[in-house]
């Protein structure tokens, strides 16, 4: 690991610990102050930013337009802050790390880390940190180890096995290579690799912490009840991709203990994060977050958001100031057993993407994946997808629960489509060995005709 790096993440980590215990009144005053700053280094360094804001550089967040991946792409050069980087030059560096394979936790020039989005949510994305934005970046994903009660100790190396991607620009392998050490010993395997390869690495390994995508741990966990998986993970980390109840039900079931549903994004890095109560708390000193509707208004706590704006609170290399992202999500209140008093996040309901508009008897009618969910979970073993074609809906299976067929599970997604308003579609199921997964190696429950390259 970058020395320098490693004693600006174990500060921050100290720091963040400080902050559990703030009340409500502190965290606001440090996201004012914070705030207060970002904005003053956008203005300062950021052409794009003083040209977005114009007028309202004294105006409160809310008032302050939007700004989508495509804006700040598009804008990349002006939009940084730093004179010494351009998009070409950080393309240029992605594409030469994916083509050499080389180290992704190396800082690029002694000063930099970047990583990509893979573009299934409207073009891809680069982004790039510096040292100290960097160093928050991996505190907030210790973080999520530190709220669920699992950290490293001298005693007790943090072994993690993390199931994802390994696509070099991803930013978990940026991640992984970069905390990789004797105190946190790292596994990384490949998702689209075969079950059973991954099976005995991780027999090998015997993680103390388990982390992937939710369509990665489900086929683990049926691996774990059938007898060819033997690990006993202290926890189980979800991340990247939508957990639903049904999945989480069967990764407790396999390793004796609720999951941990992690919420992150390769634009902020975490989120928010279940404590030991399993309570997802936002981590409001890092991020300010806004759910608000189709029209861009605030929602009040309890109800769902159409999608989500988000502010860096630390960004200052590429700022993020009310950058939207497409995840429909609902907060709630205050107030948990652990004693944390930051913000709880109810449900990750998924991206706005996920939701198909098929035709129906009065119009188009939008059918939401828990359509799905409620025939799906139960009828495949290892996960399932939903692809729109032009002539229909194809549904993936990997793996027939016993007491199901093929027909019965078709006959009854067309019932639930018809349930909700839709005409009568073509559905076709099929049972596959492993499901469609996308350049950075997620399975998204839907892929919408749009999504589709």
């Amino acid at each position: 690991m970058d020395l320098r790096l490693v004693s600006h993440v174990l500060f921050l980590r100290a720091a963040l610990r400080r902050r559990d215990r703030w009340d409500a009144a502190r965290i606001a005053a440090h996201q004012d102050h914070a705030l207060k700053e970002l904005r003053r280094a956008a203005y300062g360094g950021s052409e794009f930013y003083r040209r977005h804001h114009a007028g309202l550089h004294d105006a409160p967040l809310d008032q302050l337009p939007p700004v989508t991946k495509a804006d700040l792409m598009a804008h990349f050069d002006e939009a940084i802050t730093t004179p010494d980087l351009t998009l070409a030059d950080l393309e240029e560096h992605l594409r030469s790390l994916a083509g050499s394979g080389g180290d992704p936790g190396r800082p690029w020039r002694g000063r930099w880390w970047a990583a990509a989005t893979a573009g299934t949510t409207g073009g891809r994305g680069i982004f790039v940190w510096n040292r100290a934005e960097w160093a928050a970046v991996l505190a907030s994903y210790a973080r999520a180890n530190d709220w669920a009660g699992l950290s490293a100790r001298l005693a007790m190396p943090l072994k993690v096995a993390l199931v994802s991607s390994r696509v070099p620009t991803h930013q978990s392998a940026v991640v992984g290579a970069s905390v990789r050490s004797k105190m946190i010993p790292t596994l990384r395997l490949d998702v689209t690799a075969p079950i059973d390869e991954n099976v005995a690495a991780l027999n090998r390994f015997q993680p103390r912490i388990l982390v992937g995508y939710a369509s990665a741990l489900k086929p683990l966990a049926a691996e774990q009840q059938a007898g060819r998986l033997h690990i006993a993970p202290q926890g189980v980390m979800s991340a990247s991709e939508v957990l639903s109840p049904h999945a989480a039900s069967e990764l407790e079931a396999a390793w004796g203990s609720a999951p941990f549903d992690v919420y992150a994004a390769t634009e902020t890095a975490g989120i928010a994060s279940p404590c030991a109560y399993r309570n997802r708390h936002v981590y409001e000193d890092l991020v300010i977050i806004e759910p608000v509707d189709q029209a861009g208004n605030p929602v009040p706590d309890g109800t769902t958001g159409a999608r989500l704006l988000v502010t860096v609170l630390f960004s200052r290399t590429l700022p993020l100031i009310r950058y939207e992202m497409s995840d429909t999500v609902r907060l709630g209140g205050r107030g948990c057993p652990c004693g944390r008093s930051f913000t709880l996040m109810e449900d990750i309901e998924g991206r706005i993407e996920d939701v198909l508009h098929l035709p129906g008897r009065t119009g188009t009618v939008s059918v939401h994946p828990i359509v799905f969910h409620d025939v799906l979970d139960q009828a495949a073993i290892a996960g399932w997808q939903v692809i729109q074609e032009p002539t229909g809906l194809r549904v993936l299976l990997a793996g027939l629960m016993p007491g199901n067929s093929v027909e019965g599970v078709r006959a009854a997604v067309a019932g639930a489509l018809l349930a909700v308003g839709a005409l009568d579609a073509r559905v076709d199921v099929q049972v596959v060995a492993r499901l469609e997964r996308t350049a950075l190696g997620k399975a998204p429950f839907v892929r919408a005709l749009k999504d589709q390259p």
